[in-house]
């Protein structure tokens, strides 16, 4: 049975945003699973994705602290439909990213990672998928805010979209 995901990073609410756009909040409505990968800022925005959210997979980032580090790992594993799914905040810088994770992540399929706000998709070597949905709410250098969906089949992973916030 395929298992739908709704992938997000990076929202710094209410810092950047008041709160995550309609869009994305549809999504996570719709998706089986939610992950998010760090940089929540308030406790707020974990409660609400608890209730809103059928599955919620997080982890915590350099910007959070307090509740947020009590409730949510530095790493979260899970096991999709057999596929193996890590989240992480921060990988390091861009350069060389692709062999630290395969090196890191060695028993992983699929590596969800952000920090940089920057969407990332790529393959190691070693068959790791890398991805990074960007940020929802601070686009930084990027042409608008992204965020990523996917489905999970049958241990792998398929119809990979990155998805703009318009305005």
């Amino acid at each position: 049975m395929a298992i739908s995901l709704t992938v997000i990073s990076d929202t710094h609410l209410p810092k950047r945003a008041k709160a995550l756009p309609p869009a994305v909040w549809a999504a996570v409505e719709a998706a089986d699973v939610v992950v998010h990968a760090g940089d929540w800022v308030d406790v707020a925005l974990l409660d609400e994705l608890e209730e809103r959210a059928r599955r919620l997979v997080g982890v915590y980032g350099n910007n959070d602290h307090g509740p947020l580090r009590d409730r949510l790992p530095e790493v979260a594993r899970v096991e999709l439909e057999g596929l193996r799914l890590a989240v992480v905040h921060e990988t390091g810088p861009a350069a060389g990213r692709e062999a630290r994770c395969a090196a890191r992540f060695p028993d992983d399929d699929v590596l969800v990672f952000g920090h940089s706000h920057i969407p990332w998709d790529t393959t190691t070597g070693t068959g790791l998928r890398l991805l990074n949905p960007g940020s929802p709410t601070d686009r930084r250098r990027q042409p608008h805010g992204t965020w990523l969906t996917a489905v999970v089949d049958d241990g792998r992973l398929a119809d990979v979209r990155l998805h703009p916030v318009l305005r």
